[in-house]
């Protein structure tokens, strides 16, 4: 057996925080990871799917030259170019020759899974911790659809891994993953199928962003179904064919590639948890208290697998949190303010309630909106497409949440995240000074334009 003063195991967004306050402390520190080192966020997620929002956005916006007044022929995409790029920009090494060359910090490669409260097994390897941190993240769930077998279908990961760009993706699912992955490729020249089983896009949102995401995407030619059911899927000459019903219609769709975005699972059902006593909840994830201390003492549960959060951002705070704790700090999950962006082009940004749930708090809520198609700045680039709303509680003044579909959302709403963690009200904020000519000038203006919920 080996022992180490901190255990982390799985390599997910977590773990440079975590090891940026432990290295320096001179403790031993062993890291277990069975795949590639950075988790999803890395590898997966945010930063090679990003390099391809961005690629496409560049796509696009030549398409769009002679808005600007700007004569250029119709774009050609060098895929393979584009692979390498957003390969360029994912690149991990850096990350794994710090670990490997950090002295009091070993790398153990391989599966592990708990045999004790404090012990987990990697092959022939028992690995002991006096402080064991849990970072091995979430999966893509693959539903249970007949004939899912019988198909090459792809997930996020598999999706990044094509080396031609699919003649027609039909996606399964219209929330995140979907609909930029949706965007991505039909900017870069696929058809592009979304097959969503809920009434309406982005389930989580508000169906007036919900809608206005719907018809900027179907501006650029991607075909949207809602309130389908897939029914089933098998090979296909073309390549797969989805069967599905909507509004007990029966259809049948073909496409060349099929992409699976329909939620994510936690993967503690990989780790031997009954062999720690670590109690998880009604849906796999690891249950934790409001410092993300989990069932058995000195095992924390931090990122994606805690059910907390779902992304880079707050699983680098439940790090914060953990190592404030040990700190003897007073930083609680309970405190966070929801906060994270989808980003298709114009990206939503999102931050403390929508309005369905201001609707439902008991409190008495304004509400004001703004389309993009009033925004001088907006106007000035030739991104008018969206609109921002913003809520306020009517008897305490504070600003409830926002939703910044357009320009830059996914950058204002940081702003307005920062100022509800301040504490002051929405009267203080209207007194900000903004930089002209912005989009973010316009959310203290748009505050004067508050009324009550209908």
């Amino acid at each position: 057996m080996q022992s180490y003063d901190h255990v982390i195991l799985g390599t997910g967004q977590a773990l440079g925080t975590l090891l940026g306050h432990l290295i320096p402390t001179g403790d031993s520190i062993a890291v277990i990871e069975g795949d590639r080192v950075g988790g999803t966020c890395v590898n997966t997620g945010c930063t090679p799917t990003k390099a391809l929002v961005a690629t496409a956005r560049v796509a696009h916006m030549v398409r769009r030259a002679a808005d600007f007044g700007i004569v250029s022929p119709e774009p050609s995409v060098d895929f393979a170019a584009v692979r390498s790029r957003m390969n360029a920009v994912r690149d991990n090494t850096g990350m794994v020759r710090w670990l490997e060359e950090t002295e009091n910090v070993t790398l153990v490669r391989g599966w592990g899974r708990f045999t004790g409260p404090r012990e987990i097994t990697v092959g022939d390897t028992v690995v002991r911790g006096k402080q064991v941190y849990i970072n091995a993240g979430a999966r893509p769930r693959t539903p249970d659809v007949d004939g899912l077998d019988s198909v090459a279908w792809l997930d996020n990961g598999r999706l990044l891994d094509l080396t031609e760009p699919p003649e027609h993706l039909v996606i399964v699912g219209g929330s995140y993953i979907g609909l930029e992955m949706a965007q991505v490729f039909r900017r870069l020249g696929s058809a592009v199928s979304v097959l969503e089983r809920g009434p309406q896009l982005v389930p989580r949102e508000d169906e007036d962003v919900a809608q206005a995401i719907r018809e900027i995407l179907e501006l650029e030619d991607i075909d949207i179904r809602t309130d389908v059911t897939v029914r089933s899927v098998g090979p296909a000459e073309a390549g797969v064919r989805v069967s599905l019903e909507g509004d007990g219609v029966e259809e049948t769709l073909t496409g060349s590639h099929l992409l699976i975005a329909a939620g994510r699972v936690p993967n503690s059902d990989k780790l031997g948890l009954d062999a720690a006593g670590i109690a998880v909840d009604e849906r796999g994830y690891i249950a934790v208290d409001d410092h993300c201390r989990t069932s058995v003492d000195g095992v924390y549960a931090v990122g994606d697998i805690n059910g907390r959060g779902a992304f880079t951002h707050t699983s680098v705070n439940d790090a914060e949190i953990v190592l404030d704790l040990m700190r003897s700090g007073s930083r609680k999950l309970s405190d966070r303010i929801t906060v994270y962006a989808l980003f298709i082009d114009p990206a939503l940004g999102r931050v403390g309630m929508t309005e369905r749930e201001a609707r439902t708090s008991g409190r008495r809520v304004l509400k004001a909106t703004r389309p993009m198609s009033s925004i001088s700045r907006a106007k000035e680039m030739g991104e008018t497409l969206g609109f921002a709303k913003l809520l306020v509680d009517g008897d305490t003044d504070e600003i409830l949440g926002a939703s910044i579909l357009g320009p830059g959302g996914d950058e204002i709403v940081n702003m307005l995240a920062a100022h509800m963690y301040t504490g002051l009200t929405c009267s203080v904020f209207r007194r900000s000074v903004l930089v002209h000519p912005t989009i973010g000038e316009l959310m203290p203006w748009i505050l004067d334009e508050l009324e009550p919920l209908e």
